[in-house]
């Protein structure tokens, strides 16, 4: 079963900038579009973007757009999330996940049928 592992959140001012990382285990890694979630307390899990195979295709939710930039090194398995301007309405729980095909689908945001890491918390303080 394939593992992910979330980590670099924590506590930063409105403003501030974090990068999240995402270590995948196995060899399939570098098949698989790769998605960041997020969830605030209260609040359902949000896809915030999607990364294709190869990095050839991101997409990210319009409240993101222009602050966060996905990356991936398939060579280490890992995903990275770059969040600047950070906002306080940003702050939650965050999570990678695989995506079911090596493109970013129409459906990349369903938070149905995906394998979930621990997360990794991101507070904004404003």
């Amino acid at each position: 079963q394939v593992q992910v592992v979330e980590s670099g959140g924590g506590l930063v001012e409105a403003g501030g900038s974090l990068k999240l990382s995402c270590t995948a285990s196995g060899s399939s890694f570098r098949s698989y579009a790769m998605a960041w979630f997020r969830q605030a307390p209260g609040k359902e899990r949000e896809g915030v973007g999607c990364i294709s195979w190869n990095s050839g295709h991101t997409i990210y939710i319009d409240p993101v757009k222009g602050r966060f930039t996905m990356s991936r090194d398939n060579g280490k398995n890992t995903l990275y999330l770059q969040m600047s301007s950070l906002k306080p309405e940003d702050t939650a729980m965050y999570y990678c996940a695989y995506e079911p095909s090596p493109i970013c689908s129409t459906v990349w945001h369903s938070v149905d049928d995906k394998s979930w890491g621990q997360g990794t918390q991101v507070t904004v303080s404003s």
